[in-house]
């Protein structure tokens, strides 16, 4: 499902034929595809105005299919199709028009959408004569072009008023929305939020489906039991984990609910893209996301020698990237320095078998680390049973805290107990416990079993004068 936001590709890969059909695939470079597609419905010498209008629609119309991934998801090795039915003429091996070339190279990394919406326009089009359609009519836009109106212009004549054109797209390489592992209880990050995010639009239509309560990007108990209900109403393997099997079905059911394949989409908005972390952190990035790697990446050097210690400071600075390079050597990782969604993963992979592996007896009298993802409303483990234990203690100091029963559940007692936490503490309240207030409650809980804060009415282990 789309979780970032659109790229042009570098290449994009056609099936010769209807998508069920056996034909051969072939995989040409982007502005190639819309050169041939352009060729082969349209005329170099119709107005300019009119040929940029038509070029700047096949191209939306090529991308909507790439970011929606709408035959991947569906089981298919290929991006789009040559069928005129469903998708836009290319005929393999034909030559391009110098016209149609030169405009071509010139905006293939600009498209359609609409205003405060992300994804690429599906910019259906029609010749306009033996065919018509909701969207864009070939040779009517000629006509237009003739009275003098520009592409823009012509545009939002067929598709409305709220069309702008994205210019200067970045150009990559497709790569699938899949991501690198597995997502199961406990998982944290955009992926999961994306999915919490598309099974709660997905329940509107399926409303057996739970909605999860607080979209966070914690694999929590909620999470499960929706994503069970949605591989029961699908027929998938009802095991709570969000494989390729579960993740390209959602996909689809959502592209479907919200017909982002749709002229009339219902559109996916800037805030159904999930920004847990940022896409990539690179020198220069700053804020939460660079804190967390920082601090797992600290933890972990004090076991890996090759991975240099650092400050948590927010600022991937160049100690930070000295520290990424020094992991991803390590651990087989292409040492670009640059942490992606593949060495983040990998990051906190390494940092919770490392705490997870460590002897209980480390742990009885100072607080266990931070389990590298947040805590809320919901999680279930023996992290929660550990939180629950910190803030009973807690409680016996600062009594405006109420001591949660220990039950490894996070229910409404826990969350009442972590909100009084973080009045204390000067955290903003919410609820949630992630680095920040693990490490405020870790502090306050070491320095109780240490001395030094002390109960009401305790001896403070020195004289009084």
């Amino acid at each position: 499902m789309p979780t970032k936001l659109p790229y042009i590709p570098e290449s994009i890969t056609v099936h010769l034929g209807a998508p069920d059909q056996d034909a051969q695939n072939v995989t040409v470079s982007f502005p190639d595809y819309i050169k041939n597609v352009a060729s082969s419905e349209i005329y170099p010498t119709w107005p300019e105005s009119a040929l940029r209008a038509n070029i700047l629609a096949q191209i939306s119309f090529a991308l909507n299919r790439v970011y929606t991934e709408y035959y991947r998801s569906r089981g298919y090795p290929f991006n789009i199709t040559n069928s005129t039915a469903i998708d836009q003429s290319f005929v393999q091996g034909r030559n391009f028009f110098n016209t149609i070339s030169k405009i071509t190279d010139e905006i293939f990394n600009d498209y359609l959408r609409r205003q405060g919406f992300v994804e690429p326009l599906f910019a259906q089009y029609c010749n306009g004569t033996t065919v018509t359609c909701d969207g864009l009519s070939q040779w009517g836009s000629v006509d237009l072009a003739e009275e003098g109106l520009n592409s823009v212009e012509i545009l939002r004549r067929y598709y409305g008023g709220d069309i702008e054109i994205v210019t200067d797209a970045p150009v990559r390489g497709i790569t699938s929305s899949l991501p690198p592992r597995i997502l199961r209880l406990g998982a944290t990050g955009n992926d999961v939020l994306a999915v919490q995010l598309r099974l709660n639009r997905v329940s509107v239509n399926y409303p057996s489906i739970p909605k999860i309560p607080s979209p966070d990007g914690y694999f929590g108990i909620e999470t499960v039991d929706a994503v069970e209900e949605f591989q029961s109403n699908f027929d998938l393997t009802v095991d709570g984990l969000v494989g390729k099997a579960t993740w390209y079905k959602l996909q689809l059911i959502y592209a479907a609910v919200k017909r982002l394949n749709e002229l009339r989409s219902e559109g996916l908005r800037y805030s159904e893209i999930p920004l847990v972390y940022p896409e990539n952190l690179s020198p220069g990035a700053s804020g939460e996301g660079v804190k967390a790697t920082q601090y797992m990446l600290r933890y972990i050097a004090q076991y890996e020698n090759t991975v240099p210690f650092l400050t948590v400071t927010g600022l991937y600075d160049a100690a930070t990237e000295e520290a990424v390079k020094g992991f991803q050597r390590t651990y087989g990782l292409p040492d670009s320095g640059i942490v992606d969604a593949k060495t983040y993963a990998r990051i906190f992979d390494v940092y919770n078998a490392l705490i997870l592996s460590l002897p209980d007896s480390l742990f009885e009298n100072t607080a266990r680390p931070y389990p590298g993802y947040a805590l809320s409303l919901g999680a279930s483990s023996d992290y929660v049973s550990d939180l629950q234990q910190y803030l009973s203690v807690i409680s016996e100091v600062f009594p405006e805290i109420p001591a949660p029963p220990i039950t490894g559940r996070f229910d409404e007692a826990t969350e009442n107990a972590v909100l009084a936490l973080q009045e204390l503490a000067g955290i903003e309240p919410n609820g949630r416990v992630t680095r920040l207030t693990w490490e405020a409650i870790s502090e306050l809980y070491n320095d109780i079993l240490a001395g030094e804060i002390v109960m009401p009415d305790q001896y403070p282990g020195f004289i009084l004068d």
